[in-house]
Formats: C-alpha cells, sequence, structure tokens
C-alpha cells in the first residue's frame, strides 16, 4: 500500500515542485536574432573623371562603371560599392529645353519609387537643398526594398539626372540600416557636390 502511494505521490510532488517558479525569476525569453557586425570605412571623397554631362564627389571605396541594362544610355552609370554588394545608379537625360520632357522624366521618377509600395512600409518625400544651391527631390522608401532611397534632381531646362540606392539582395533592411545610413551620406555628397558640364 506505502509502495503504492509512493509511487504516485514522488512523480507528482516532483512535477509541481519543477514547474514551481522561484520568488523574482523571470520567465525564459528567446532572444532575437541577431545581426552580423558590419565595419564602415571613415567617409572620404573623389572627383568623377570620366566624360559626361555632370561632375560630382563620389566615394574613394567605390567603382564607377557603365551601366549595363539593356535600355541604358551613354550617360548612365553605376557607383559601385563591392564591400556592401550595393550600388548607386544613376541616370541621366537632356532636356533640350522642353517642358514636355521635364513633365515626362518628373513623373517616371514618380511612377519609379511608388513600384515599392507593395514591400514599402512607407514612402516619404523631402525637397533637399544643396549647398551648392540645387533643389533635389529625395525618396525615402521603408521596408524591406531593393532601392530605400531615390532621388531627382535638374535644372529644368538642360540637365536631369535621378539616382536610387540598390541592394540586389534578399537582406533585410533593418540589417543593413547601417550601411542604407553610410550610402545616403555618400548620395547627399553626390548632390552637395553636383555640377552641370
Amino acid at each position: 500500500m506505502y509502495k503504492l502511494i509512493f509511487s504516485i505521490f514522488l512523480p507528482a510532488s516532483l512535477l509541481f515542485i519543477s514547474g514551481c517558479k522561484k520568488e523574482g525569476e523571470q520567465p525564459y525569453v528567446p532572444k532575437p536574432k541577431g545581426y552580423n557586425r558590419i565595419d564602415l570605412p571613415a567617409h572620404s571623397y573623389r572627383p568623377l573623371t570620366e566624360k559626361h554631362p555632370y561632375t560630382f564627389e563620389y566615394s574613394k571605396y567605390a567603382v564607377v562603371e557603365p551601366d549595363t541594362f539593356k535600355m541604358a544610355e551613354k550617360d548612365w552609370i553605376f557607383i559601385n560599392y563591392p564591400q556592401f554588394k550595393a550600388n548607386i545608379q544613376l541616370t541621366y537625360k537632356p532636356l533640350r529645353n522642353n517642358p514636355a520632357l521635364l513633365k515626362a522624366f518628373i513623373d517616371d521618377s514618380y511612377k519609379l519609387a511608388s513600384k515599392h509600395q507593395i514591400r514599402a512600409s512607407s514612402i516619404q518625400e523631402q525637397r533637399v537643398l544643396s549647398k551648392t544651391g540645387r533643389t533635389a527631390m529625395l525618396f525615402k522608401i521603408e521596408g524591406d526594398v531593393p532601392s530605400p532611397y531615390q532621388f531627382y534632381t535638374t535644372d529644368s531646362t538642360t540637365h536631369f539626372m535621378r539616382g536610387a540606392i540598390y541592394f540586389p539582395t534578399a537582406t533585410k533592411n533593418d540589417s543593413l540600416a547601417p550601411v542604407i545610413d553610410y550610402l545616403r551620406a555618400d548620395m547627399l555628397q553626390l548632390l552637395n557636390t553636383l555640377q552641370w558640364r
């Protein structure tokens, strides 16, 4: 009889005791997924030396390459960052003092930014005034999108440039936040030093 009570009571009491929480003890919470550390070099710039209708300063850690898309024109380039597997794509269009062309290029810039609406949590527009007095429209696209920043700038009569930061990877943008901020600073340096030729 005692063996029967002991065999029932002992496992039940052990189960009860092991389920009790000590005073002040926090419940177990799994740790969030960590992200790799990204070491970023100090910003350092050099002038663009290639022959284009524009010039600006770009990062010493980037490489200027011609745009390889099928529809690319001769003054379209990539500012490629091999270390980050990212680039800033620049497209250039001459306006030829044609207001209809200017409107079409601006409309295209808005359409290209809005293509990210499916995956974007928000798209914010901001008019930016460069140190040289030029204005640019900057689009900040939040969420897991391949292009977190885009812009366009123009002198309204002769030159039109559109730019976009692109990440071809499927990495979550919150893990890329330091790199995105780094490239945004480089993009603003480009706009602040942009000169038309």
